[in-house]
């Protein structure tokens, strides 16, 4: 074996067919193929799964008690391995907590340069606060120019209500004469200061007039000493006439006061109208505002430690109230009915509307809009006046006066006491989340966002885009003092590599406080990407899972370099992955194949770029070489009407008004971070639902109206959230699929005999399922230090169901056979069962014929799980005039499952659906009838219409990134412009068929049920 190569010998995880591959070490491969061929397989479950169990075990038994072990994949040998780490699709973090900053520990170093180098400043007044010896405070009044007056003071009263006179008494008893109450000079020799005591007084006692001079630096250091042990560790420094300039080290501890004194005769004219204060602090406090600040260090900039954290949202930024407008829906209601979490049939409230509504002298039936704004201010927020609430109990009425609490009040109160579930979520359907109004959503308490490096608190920077924030950071060290710089050199140093490797990999747009649960699959993928690059570590087998998802074209170039970077490191990369710039770049490419599913999991060509185009064998050498293409359409539709966002300006969104034509296929385009799932998730699917569907609960994002509506009938999103999370759940269950397989089984000579209805069949629940595996098929065998093991039920064979239910059989088959068939056998094998065969059909045009019933969804990939979830949708009962959303649909696709995907959209618009997606993929893009093209950057730089037209008249729009690149799939597109633009009528006309062509088309069309 050449220690040059991974050698896999014999792997027959999933569908791999006992296969022999060698991988280059330290070079950059691709392993490409049909969807289903077995890539993943090959890459992640049998390469990668080997690699991290080998570490494992390589670890003592008592470390290996505490880390989840991998199962042994089925392999005979993998030789050549390296440590292993694994860089796939899943979400960075599902934790609100979690965000840009916090996974890629940027936040960590900023929160060690901000406990290092930061200075703390008074939340309240923005003075600098700091801790100071006695010795330092001498040194700083020494910085004062030769022979100006200074008084030393200890505050020894400071805003306090009381007469004093006792502490009066105890000063003239300790020596002291002068002391300035509320500013007024007094001589307690022959004065007597008579406070009112209802009042707040701050009470200075003046320690010694001074002039600074080095002879007197011994009585001055004394004077300091004794006004710090008399004022609890603060004393002031009063200048008289302060110089023109103070030294730059009194910063904000400095107030003025008036110069116009009354009191001691012999110190008359003694202050200046000019006269200044300066504070010192022996403890980290603002001694103006009397304000005491815990020691600043690294966890006090932490929103996920009690030390740093907002106390108001605990972290989080946001905080749930009672928003008015979900309680009030429509204010023309009757004052009984306008308040949505209150039933008038219920008692309690019917008793105290009714007493609250005599109490205004109106009609509980009075519309709740005709009462006075301070009447409706009352019944929503209460009253301060007596309210009479009666009650009827047995013994006759009940009368008892008493503030009327109000309703949103209620709601809030009860929301936090109740011990119910089910009411506390009752009243969260009328509670919004908002930002947290004590931090304005930075997370952080006030003392930790007053803490400033280089004039910027940390809250600042976490708000800044990843591109702003390494030009914040970019030659920090000439504005910081010699000790800071010296301090913060290397910090400085690693958070301008991370905040360079983020832009690298594309991710320039992006901001540090953005929550991590909002990042698509391949951001978060490129993030740990960006981790993996920053840590420089040698020798390691990296396994990537689709890197360029969800990335334009535009930004490609950026990703494959940082891959190529790792690699010249002396790694090893092995990248699952369809694009084909990335893999006219890598050094090897295996392709799999020759089919999907059982007809797959060999390999069909491998080598370099030129090798896979030549290949015969190879389908995607097919595509590659242009023997192949995604087809454009020899028509594009028209429409006369459209749906319109107005004024969307929801993040990076500038006030946009977008056009998406009725009837239509309309691709939203740009480059990442221009505002496509803003616009179609926050703005669109979530305005509709409020709109349409009267859902309150959802907060869609900013924008002044949608108009068309009337034009659709329902709005079908269809996002890249995962269809399940246990083994329980399979594309059968899911897609409906399985509720008509068990009907079919239950509707047989002898279930009906028995008595079996169609919950016999079913593994999820008791009766028929194998108790002793409790329908999973396999048991659990724990290892305790070992990797656990899963076994075939020793009961029911794998086959999950008791021997009864194994009984009865449909056309010779059992319902575990049916299970273990795959979509194309089950469409062949149900050919009498129109809505079943319906719902097949549907997965086998989306291009998942290959994928069997019964197998766990938590072993689909991601683009298996998004054409799933599309099969659902469109088994529903279909009307037309519906608008379907889509967001990156050919996540995980190969070009030739892209055509039946294509199909699929295409056939859904020409039933007069309206069709909107996100995507990056230019076949799919130039499918489309109408674009609308955002940019013309990321973040900050996007959130404008940069295009918008048919893919032949954005291709001609230079401004546009998606245009330049998509001439390339135009053939009747140069430089220049469209050679035509070419249309077809809108669906009205399409729709004019004779009975022969419309059998024709349900015969080809996807199926949908109309039931």
């Amino acid at each position: 074996m050449s220690k040059d190569f991974i050698e896999v010998r014999g792997a027959e995880e999933n569908n791999l067919a006992d296969l022999d591959v060698e991988i280059p070490r330290e070079e950059f491969s691709v392993v490409t193929g049909l969807s289903g061929s077995g890539k993943s397989s090959l890459a992640f479950d049998t390469v990668y799964a080997e690699g991290q169990r080998r570490y494992i075990e390589s670890l003592s038994a008592y470390a290996r008690n505490f880390l989840g072990q991998m199962d042994k994949p089925q392999v005979e040998s993998v030789e050549g391995l390296s440590p292993a780490i694994s860089i796939d699709q899943k979400n960075a973090a599902n934790n609100p907590r979690s965000t840009v900053g916090t996974v890629t520990e940027l936040h960590d170093y900023l929160r060690l340069l901000y406990a290092r180098v930061g200075t703390p400043h008074c939340p309240e007044c923005g003075r600098e606060v700091g801790t100071q010896s006695a010795q330092q405070m001498v040194r700083r009044v020494f910085e004062l120019p030769e022979g100006t007056r200074a008084k030393i003071a200890a505050p020894v009263v400071r805003d306090q209500k009381g007469a004093f006179e006792d502490l009066f008494e105890e000063l003239v008893s300790e020596g002291y004469a002068r002391v300035e109450v509320d500013g007024e000079r007094y001589d307690l020799t022959t004065d007597d200061p008579e406070l009112d005591e209802n009042y707040d007084h701050t009470i200075d006692v003046i320690v010694d007039r001074v002039k600074v001079a080095e002879a007197d630096r011994s009585r001055i250091t004394d004077s300091v000493e004794t006004a710090l042990e008399e004022g609890d560790g603060v004393l002031k420094v009063i200048l008289p006439s302060p110089p023109a300039e103070l030294p730059e080290s009194f910063g904000g501890n400095v107030s003025r006061s008036t110069g116009d004194l009354a009191g001691d005769d012999s110190d008359a004219g003694d202050d200046g109208d000019d006269r200044l204060v300066v504070e010192f602090s022996e403890e980290l406090a603002c001694t103006h505002c009397g304000i005491d600040f815990s020691e600043i260090e690294t966890r006090s900039f932490s929103f996920n430690s009690p030390h740093g954290a907002c106390p108001e949202c605990e972290g989080i930024g946001e905080t749930k109230e009672v928003d008015e407008d979900l309680v009030v829906v429509d204010r023309d209601k009757p004052i009984k009915d306008v308040f949505e979490p209150w039933s008038y049939n219920r008692s309690y409230y019917r008793t105290r509307l009714d007493s609250v509504a005599a109490h205004f002298g109106v009609d509980v039936t009075t519309p709740f809009s005709e009462l006075p704004d301070d009447q409706q201010e009352q019944f929503l927020y209460g009253t301060d006046e007596q309210v009479v609430f009666e009650r009827q109990t047995k013994n006759g009425t009940r009368r008892k006066e008493k503030r009327f609490e109000g309703v949103i009040p209620n709601l809030e109160r009860r929301h936090v006491e109740t011990d119910s579930d089910s009411t506390r979520e009752h009243i969260e359907e009328y509670m919004a989340v908002t930002t947290c109004p004590a931090c304005e959503g930075t997370r952080l308490k006030p003392q930790s966002r007053s803490v400033l490096v280089d004039g910027t608190d940390i809250t600042e920077v976490n708000q800044l885009s990843i591109a702003d924030a390494r030009a914040h950071f970019e030659g920090m060290e000439a504005n910081l003092s010699e000790r800071d710089r010296t301090i913060a050199e290397e910090i400085l140093k690693e958070i301008r590599a991370r905040l360079g490797f983020m832009e690298e990999v594309g991710l320039d747009y992006l901001t540090l406080d953005r929550e991590a649960s909002t990042l698509s699959g391949g951001e978060s993928q490129r993030i740990r990407l960006a981790t993996q690059v920053g840590s420089g570590l040698v020798g390691v087998l990296y396994v990537l899972d689709e890197p360029s998802i969800g990335l334009h074209q535009r930004d490609n170039d950026r990703l494959l370099n940082t891959l190529e970077g790792l690699r010249d490191l002396g790694n090893t990369l092995l990248v699952v992955e369809h694009d084909e710039e990335t893999m006219r770049r890598a050094d090897h490419v295996i392709d799999m194949g020759p089919g999907p599913g059982k007809r797959g999991g060999e390999i069909v060509a491998q080598g370099e770029f030129d090798d896979i185009v030549a290949s015969d064998e190879s389908v995607t050498g097919d595509y590659l070489a242009g023997r192949k293409a995604v087809p454009v359409p020899e028509e594009r539709r028209e429409s006369d009407d459209a749906l319109t966002i107005v004024g969307a300006r929801q993040h990076n969104l500038k006030n946009v008004d977008v056009d998406l034509p009725i009837g239509q296929f309309t691709a939203i385009t740009g480059v990442s971070g221009s505002g496509k799932s803003t616009l179609m998730h926050d703005v669109l699917y979530k305005g509709l639902a409020r709109k349409m569907n009267d859902n309150t609960s959802v907060d869609p994002g900013a924008h002044d109206a949608i108009e068309g509506t009337e034009a659709i009938e329902t709005v079908r999103l269809i996002d890249q959230s995962p269809i399940g999370r246990t083994p329980r759940s399979n594309p059968a269950t899911y897609t409906g699929v399985f509720d008509h397989i068990r009907e079919a089984f239950a509707q047989t000579k002898l279930a009906q005999q028995r008595g079996y209805d169609k919950g016999r069949f079913s593994f999820n629940v008791k009766g028929g399922r194998c108790e002793e595996c409790g329908g999973q098929g396999t048991v659990k065998i724990e290892m305790n230090f070992l990797s656990d093991v899963h076994v075939p039920c020793e009961e029911c064979g794998g086959a999950r169901y008791n021997d009864e239910t194994l009984d009865v059989e449909f056309k010779g088959k059992t319902i575990a056979d049916v299970l273990d068939m795959d979509v194309e056998e089950a469409y062949e094998f149900f050919e009498a069962n129109s809505q079943l065969r319906r719902r097949l059909k549907l997965l086998k045009d989306v291009g998942l014929g290959y994928m069997k019933l019964g197998q766990p969804s938590t072993t689909l990939s991601g683009g298996e799980a998004q054409r799933v979830k599309l099969a659902e949708e469109l088994g529903k009962k279909q009307t037309g005039d519906t608008l379907y959303l889509l967001d990156e649909p050919t996540t995980g696709l190969h070009k030739e499952d892209e055509r039946k995907l294509i199909d699929v959209l295409q056939r859904l618009t020409d039933n007069g659906n309206t069709v909107v997606v996100v995507e990056h993929e230019l076949d799919l893009v130039k499918n489309a009838d109408n674009i609308v093209d955002l940019g013309p950057e990321g973040g900050e730089g996007g959130g404008e219409i940069v295009a918008s037209g048919t893919p032949e008249a954005v291709a001609r729009v230079e401004e546009s990134h998606t245009g330049r690149y998509l001439r390339d799939y135009l053939p009747a597109v140069d430089a220049e412009g469209p050679r035509a633009d070419r249309r077809k009528p809108a669906k009205e006309e399409t729709a004019t068929t004779t009975a022969e062509d419309a059998d024709e088309e349900e015969a080809e069309a996807p199926a949908v049920d109309d039931d």
